[in-house]
Order: structure tokens, then sequence, then C-alpha cells
């Protein structure tokens, strides 16, 4: 458990109270009324089965969404490398044409989302989530056929509806199927596939133009769009054979590779974990509805902004890279020193993706979010800092392994504590999740146009508005902290009064 945060008024606390409030999920309690799930099954040995769930699932689903994201993320970033290749020579872009094709790709993914995740309560997720990798891998090799601003315009934004379904649903299928305590840890290593992802594709662009540019007449960032794709479609394929259905469901992957008993387990101990018993089984809009009504969806909605903005290089940090100069030399060829850029921007994401999952390993074993999203911010703040006080270029680099980590930590600890948090019914999970994701992509709308090419290599008013926007997510992480103290006591004393389940809110 993390240090104590003051109580909101003056009420004493005893000891094992004052642990309720803050948040810990292992202080589960009921009262005379109050019924386990877990015990009612009558398996006397059901801690045991639980453990065989948790592993059955860490060796299916969770690598295998893993994968689907890294050949997501692949596919939707690689325009970032191709721009190292002329590719807004070859398209005759403007001087905003590539800014507003990364924001197309966005509005594209935002419109898709909330439709999507809550399709996907009445849908199969093994059949839907494939399907959708299989169409947006098609989507995406369609770029290697645009000859203009338009084209890509067009493919940009069909490519962001397609790939919208996939974050948010698998951390539906996820929340589904894990636990609170278990989610952050499994969440960023989900959202590992993102980080790593950033890093492959300069390592797999390096590749791709060097060994492929002017093959069969056609450009290296044609090669990387049509074979980054290809993967793609056959990661999607797999996936159909994979990626399990509900776990009260009759039909999907986890019928062969879990037994009966293991899946009313698995459903179970998520009944259990519920912070409230709310109506379940409603229509879609009735999870709008509830999702809406609650305040914490828009403070979680406006922190995601926040904390998306804040990461705005993410899609120019090749160019910030290659700005540099590292490595190049009156010897150097200008195809050698694109290679080099190329593989620089590697090592910072890597170096991410091990801080990130420390982050959500620690976060998970002392059942706290906002500790961990506020340390990860102040790395990230640190780093903007130097990139903005120095034109050294050695410590700009350096500052990267700052930056990169702090953000790419907060992220999913702060999607993981939205979608934990607002999980009172399948339906309303599943459209706060949504939401919550879709007006955080709005700050991925908005940072492309913080970077303007006459202040590369700098870029000194970009960072400056990224610092603003990772200083206010920290704010907002301590008044959701405070507020849910408050909601935590007031749970305490309705299961005290009413003899229920008491399960608080992670703080």
């Amino acid at each position: 458990m993390g240090p104590d945060a003051p109580l909101p008024t003056d009420e004493k606390l005893d000891g094992e109270h004052q642990e309720h409030v803050l948040g810990d999920e292992s202080s589960i309690k009921g009262g005379p009324n109050a019924i386990d799930p877990l015990n009612a099954l009558g398996i006397e040995n059901w801690g045991d089965v639980e453990k065989k769930v948790v592993k059955r699932l860490d060796m299916t689903i969770l690598p295998m969404l893993w994968i689907l994201y890294l050949s997501n993320y692949l596919d939707r970033t690689n325009i970032a490398q191709a721009m190292l290749d002329d590719f807004d020579v070859h398209l005759n872009l403007g001087p905003q044409g590539y800014n507003t094709a990364v924001s197309l790709l966005t509005v594209g993914y935002m419109i898709g989302q909330l439709p999507s995740n809550m399709l996907l309560t009445r849908v199969r997720p093994g059949i839907y989530l494939s399907g959708c990798a299989l169409v947006w891998s098609v989507c995406s090799a369609c770029t290697a056929a645009a000859h203009n601003e338009t084209t890509l315009y067009v493919i940009r934004f069909f490519l962001g509806i397609t790939e919208a379904p996939l974050f948010p649903g698998a951390v539906f299928i996820l929340s589904a199927w894990y636990t609170r305590k278990e989610l952050a840890l499994r969440i960023t290593i989900l959202y590992s596939g993102l980080v790593l992802g950033q890093a492959c594709s300069g390592l797999i662009a390096a590749g791709v133009f060097h060994g492929l540019s002017g093959v069969n007449g056609l450009h290296g960032w044609q090669w990387l769009f049509i074979l980054e794709a290809a993967s793609g479609a056959a990661v999607a394929i797999l996936a159909f054979f994979v990626i399990p259905d509900f776990p009260h469901s009759k039909t999907g992957a986890a019928m062969w590779y879990m037994t009966e008993e293991m899946r009313s387990v698995a459903t179970a101990r998520m009944q259990a974990d519920r912070v409230s018993e709310g109506e379940a089984h409603h229509g879609v809009f009735y999870g709008v509805g509830l999702a809406c009504k609650d305040y914490k969806l828009y403070l979680f909605s406006f922190t995601n902004f926040c904390m998306t903005a804040s990461y705005g290089f993410n899609f120019f940090f090749p160019e910030i890279v290659s700005g540099l100069g590292i490595g190049s030399g009156p010897n150097t060829t200008e195809e050698m020193q694109r290679v080099y850029s190329l593989l620089l921007t590697a090592p910072p994401y890597i170096f991410a993706a091990l801080v990130s999952f420390a982050f959500a390993y620690n976060s998970d074993r002392i059942k706290n979010r906002s500790f961990h999203i506020i340390p990860a911010l102040c790395l990230s703040l640190t780093g903007f800092v130097i990139t903005v006080a120095t034109l050294n270029y050695p410590a700009r680099y350096f500052s990267s392994f700052l930056f990169t980590p702090g953000s790419f930590s907060a992220n999913p600890l702060v999607y993981t504590w939205a979608v934990s948090t607002l999980s009172t019914t399948p339906e309303k999970r599943a459209a706060s999740g949504a939401i919550v994701n879709m007006v955080g992509h709005c700050g991925n709308i908005a940072s492309p146009y913080f970077f303007s090419r006459d202040q590369a290599p700098r870029f000194l008013p970009a960072f400056i508005i990224m610092m603003s926007f990772a200083a206010t997510t920290i704010g907002c992480a301590v008044f959701t902290r405070w507020r849910l103290i408050v909601e935590n006591k007031g749970l305490k004393r309705k299961a005290d009064e009413t003899g229920g389940r008491y399960v608080p809110f992670t703080l």
C-alpha cells in the first residue's frame, strides 16, 4: 500500500477502516447479508482453480492480443518512418499534409470506438476482433497505392475506423477475464505492443529501405506498408483460433483450453471483484446512459485527453532523432544517416517498455494507480525540461530516455484506472472504456499541429505545450485520488449499515 493520503474530513478512522478507504481490494469484506460468488460455487479448491485460470489466460489471450496490438501500431505509425524515405515528396504533400494525415486517422479512430465497443457486448469477440484485424491490414496495404494527398487522407481515415475496435475491445475483453488487482500489469503488457511497435518500426524500416528500395519499381516506403500489412493479416487469421469469448459464454476458443470448472471460477471471480452489482444485461444504450450519468467518466476522460496530448512527440520521433544529427560526418551518406536515425529511435522505446512493466507490476502489487501515474509523469516533465532548456544534442537524446518511458508508463495506468473504476455493468464498462479512450484521442488530433517543420529540429513550442499537458495530468490524478477516497468512505458506511459486501475503488 502506498503512503496514506489525508482524508477529506476530520473523521477519525481506526486502522482497518482507513485501510478500506484507501482502496485496498485485499480488504474486501462482507456482512451477514453478503454473498461470496466464489464460495457459492461449492468448489473446495477454487483458489487452485483460479490460479490455473490466470495462468491459462496469460498463455493464450494475453500474448495473442499483444501481437495484434503490435501489428495494429506498426500499421498505424509506419507513416512516420515513411517520411524519412521521401514519402511527402512522392505524394506531393503540402506543408501540413503529413499532420493532417495523422489527425485524420485519429478522427476515424474516434468515430469507430464507441459503436464498436457497444457492439462487442453483443457479438463473439474472437470472431469480431480478428475480423477487424484482417480488414485493417488490407486497408493499410492500400497506402502503398496512394498517389496524392486526397487518396492518402481517405485511406488514413478508413484505416482509423478499422483499427478503432482493437485497443478498447482488447481492454474490455481483458477486464472481463482479469480482476482489478491483475489488470494494470496485463493492460501495460498489451500497451507495450505500442511501445515495442514503435521501437521495431524503426528497425524494420531501416532494413526495408536499405534492401528493397527500387525493387520491382516500388519505393522503400511502399514495400514497408505492403510487408507489414501482410504480416498483420497472418496474425489476424491466427487470432481467430485463440481469442476467447466471455467467461460465461458457451462458445469461443476458451472452450478448448479451459474446463467447465475453470470457466465457472472465471465467471464467479469477476462477479466478486465488481465494486457494486448494478443491473446487468440491459441494452447497449442503457450502458451509455449509465456511463454518462457518472461524473467520474468526465474526470477520467479529461485526464486521458491531457495524458494523450502530452506524448504528441510519438508521430514525430524519427524526425526529432534525425534532427539531432548523431552519427553524421563528412563521410556519412544521406542513406546511412537515415539508417542511423531509424536505429536510434529504438533504444528509448525499448527502455520505455521495461520501465512501464516495472510501474505496472508494482501498481498491481500494492493496488494503487495514482502513486505510479504521478511519478511517471514527473519523469516525463524532467525530460521535457531538458529538451527545452538545452541545444546540446547528446543531452536532448538522453532526455528521450526520460519523457518516453514516463509517458508510456503513465498512459496504460490512467486507462486501467478508468476502466476498473467505471465497471458496474458490462455495458457501462464497454461504454466507459470506449468514451475515455475516444476523448483521449482528441489529444492525438491536436498534437500533430504542435509540430511545425519551420521549428525543426528543436520543436520548442511543441515540447512546452506537451510539458503543460503533462503537468495538468498530474493535477487530475491528485484530484481523482481525493474524490475516490471520499467515495470509498461512503461505500464503507453503506456496507456497515446494510451488512453487504464492501469493495472499494482502487486509488
